[in-house]
């Protein structure tokens, strides 16, 4: 890991962004909260309706549009973290919350390739999940909420430790 920080920051990235100024910094900073507000404000909605909220809203209604926010947050906060991480990235070896930032988003995003290999999943916009799927989705939506507070937090511990 120590390797790959040092590669990050000795990048041509991590130059270009240590060399546009305080107020470039901030932007991206800005960039990156939202991205985040988007990513997990959209996850909130879907999950909290996979756990069983809002059981008379059908789920495809819910999915349409919080799927592609998340979908854009979640590109919008990588590509703005890694612009973050690239100005001092040598600084964070041995930091414990950045890796379990990074494993919260790689289960996070497991989560959602196995969430959308489920039957209920593919057919939402043809039929509603039965019994035993609504308990199946139930299941994926609260990893899917514990992952992304995980990452999330484990993301504001970062600059703390």
């Amino acid at each position: 890991m120590p390797e790959l920080l040092a590669w990050v920051e000795g990048s041509a990235l991590g130059a270009a962004v240590r060399g546009a100024g305080v107020w470039a910094y901030g932007v991206i900073n800005l960039a990156h909260i939202l991205g985040l507000s988007t990513l997990f404000g959209s996850v909130l909605v879907l999950d909290l309706r996979l756990v069983g909220l809002w059981r008379r809203v059908p789920l495809a209604l819910i999915a349409r549009p919080t799927v592609p926010l998340a979908a854009a947050g979640f590109g919008v906060a990588a590509l703005s973290g890694l612009c973050l991480l690239s100005t001092n990235a040598t600084e964070y070896v041995g930091n414990p919350f950045l890796l379990i930032k990074f494993a919260a988003i790689a289960f996070g995003l497991l989560n959602v390739v196995v969430l959308s290999r489920f039957d209920a999943w593919q057919h939402r916009e043809i039929r509603e999940p039965t019994a035993r799927e609504s308990s199946q989705l139930a299941v994926a939506g609260g990893v899917s909420l514990a992952s992304w507070l995980i990452a999330v937090g484990a993301g504001r511990l970062i600059g703390y430790w």
